[in-house]
């Protein structure tokens, strides 16, 4: 039930959300990823649990352009059930959620979380990672040009700049 802007990635404010496990039962990682630009935020939960995880949803979207906040894609999972108040909180973005396995339906976020395990491998605990290393997990994935970007980064594709990484 996407709007076809979402579906077609023509602009950018389209964000798909995940969230990344560390060992069971501590912190994770909250991801969100712009459809067009493949912009990565991310922030750390103390919890996977859905109040903790829509706070860091609602802290990461409101440092963000309110025209930038069109929509959100979360997966299916229980975190995401206080939905209602991210759209509240959010200005009245919308969220769609996707078909029952149906991974690919928020196919940007999937994989830009399968870049973030370079740096998070599965079972590590996350409870001790800082928010500037953190930080700087996204700012590599951030800076890396990509083939469906036509070799630009998703800083640049974003931001509408240019990076001269060379």
């Amino acid at each position: 039930e996407r709007p076809d802007s979402v579906n077609e990635r023509t602009e950018i404010g389209h964000w798909e959300a995940d969230t990344v496990a560390g060992q069971t039962g501590k912190a994770c990682l909250v991801t969100l990823v712009d459809r067009k630009s493949r912009l990565l935020l991310i922030g750390k939960s103390e919890k996977k649990a859905s109040k903790p995880v829509v706070d860091q949803m609602i802290k990461l979207l409101q440092g963000i352009d309110s025209n930038f906040c069109k929509t959100i894609t979360p997966d299916r999972g229980k975190e995401f059930s206080q939905h209602v108040r991210l759209t509240e909180e959010l200005n009245n973005t919308q969220i769609y959620f996707p078909d029952p396995h149906a991974p690919w339906q928020r196919g940007s976020n999937e994989n830009t979380n399968g870049l973030l395990r370079e740096y998070s491998p599965k079972g590590v605990d996350l409870t001790d990672a800082t928010d500037e290393e953190i930080q700087g997990w996204a700012a590599k994935l951030n800076t890396r040009p990509k083939k469906c970007l036509n070799w630009k980064t998703p800083y640049e594709i974003f931001y509408k700049t240019v990076l001269h990484l060379i």
